[in-house]
């Protein structure tokens, strides 16, 4: 029995990266794997044909999950008992990729998100759900911490902000944590300008908030110092070959998205 989701706006976008994580794992010679979503896409009662034809969104998508996941991953192998604050998680399924290698995992969304995702994933310890906005503050009170190493993941969001919320993001991230390392990925100012993904037109999602690169992102959050700036680029070479040399194009690493990488120590 399929389950209908009904989900519009920036929510609707989980459901269409969700579809083309699942569409990635099922080719043959897939460069992610992720099982939990299939079974997902599998349950859901929703029409992915408009997901299915905006190639734009699926490359991307998959570009970021391999990136992301390679340096989750080498973070986490560095840094033993880490807690991991994925923000704006939807359906995201990296706490099950990562398995056994962080001490707690929290996924915090907007509660009709999480409504969503309780519906089709069941978390127990050490995974756990917080259904609440990144710009409440009070999300942190749900977080067991105590001192441990603390990653913060910020993942397909901050292009759907204003720069307002980027920096109330980050000052309840610097006010709650004495030591954090965060990933975000951010989007460059002419993508916002002059891109749409088809997918989510439809959808109320529009993008609105871009940045060049970290020097112009620490302007807007001075507590955190810019630590390593990697372009989705390099997903894309590890889906189209081409990549390894129209990558190098300047214009194309910089009008790529990127996964910024900032610390900020007591």
């Amino acid at each position: 029995m399929k389950e209908k989701v009904n989900v519009t706006g920036v929510p609707e976008t989980m459901v269409q990266t969700l579809y083309a994580r699942a569409k990635e794992t099922k080719k043959q010679n897939a460069k992610i794997k992720d099982e939990i979503a299939v079974e997902l896409v599998e349950k859901l009662d929703y029409d992915f044909s408009i997901a299915d034809k905006d190639n734009a969104m699926n490359y991307g998508v998959i570009a970021r999950t391999i990136v992301l996941d390679q340096m989750v991953e080498q973070y986490l192998k560095k840094h033993e008992n880490t807690v991991v604050v994925n923000i704006a998680c939807g359906l995201d399924t990296r706490c099950y990729r990562m398995k056994e290698k962080y001490l707690r995992w929290y996924n915090v969304d907007l509660p009709e998100t999480m409504k969503i995702r309780s519906q089709f994933l069941t978390e127990t310890d050490p995974v756990y759900q917080i259904a609440k906005s990144a710009m409440d503050d009070s999300y942190i009170d749900d977080i067991d911490y105590h001192g441990k190493n603390i990653l913060v993941i910020i993942e397909g969001l901050t292009m759907y902000l204003y720069e307002k919320d980027i920096r109330k993001m980050f000052s309840i991230i610097d006010k709650s944590f004495q030591k954090v390392t965060v990933m975000v990925e951010t989007m460059s100012p002419f993508v916002v300008k002059h891109m749409k993904e088809k997918s989510i037109e439809g959808s109320n999602a529009k993008f609105t908030w871009g940045v060049k690169n970290g020097t112009e992102l620490q302007r807007i959050v001075p507590a955190f110092s810019v630590r390593q700036e990697v372009s989705l680029v390099e997903g894309m070479k590890e889906l189209m070959p081409v990549y390894c040399v129209i990558g190098k194009i300047p214009a194309v690493r910089n009008i790529s998205n990127k996964i910024i990488v900032l610390e900020k120590h007591s």
